[in-house]
């Protein structure tokens, strides 16, 4: 049995990555680590329903999450950049 749920903060950080267009220039290996790297400074919060979430979501809370997701991906660049010295 698969069940349809996923993390909504890597929906938005992929949405993030994509409105940056980071996701067309930056090579597959390293977007992978990148998202890795900014997904493990975040909570989790599961979904089942992408369309629901969008429909109940609070503005606010959303802003705040885009926030804590742009923090940790500035912070994930920093991090793989000083670690391929």
């Amino acid at each position: 049995m698969q069940l349809e749920i996923r993390n909504y903060y890597e929906v938005l950080l992929l949405e993030l990555l994509s409105d940056e267009g980071l996701l067309d220039e930056l090579p597959e290996d390293y977007l992978a680590d990148l998202c890795c790297v900014t997904l493990n400074q975040l909570p989790v919060r599961y979904i089942r329903h992408l369309v629901d979430t969008y429909f109940f979501e609070d503005y606010n809370e959303l802003q705040r999450m885009k926030d804590e997701i742009q923090k940790a991906l500035e912070k994930s660049r920093a991090f793989l950049k000083s670690s391929n010295k």
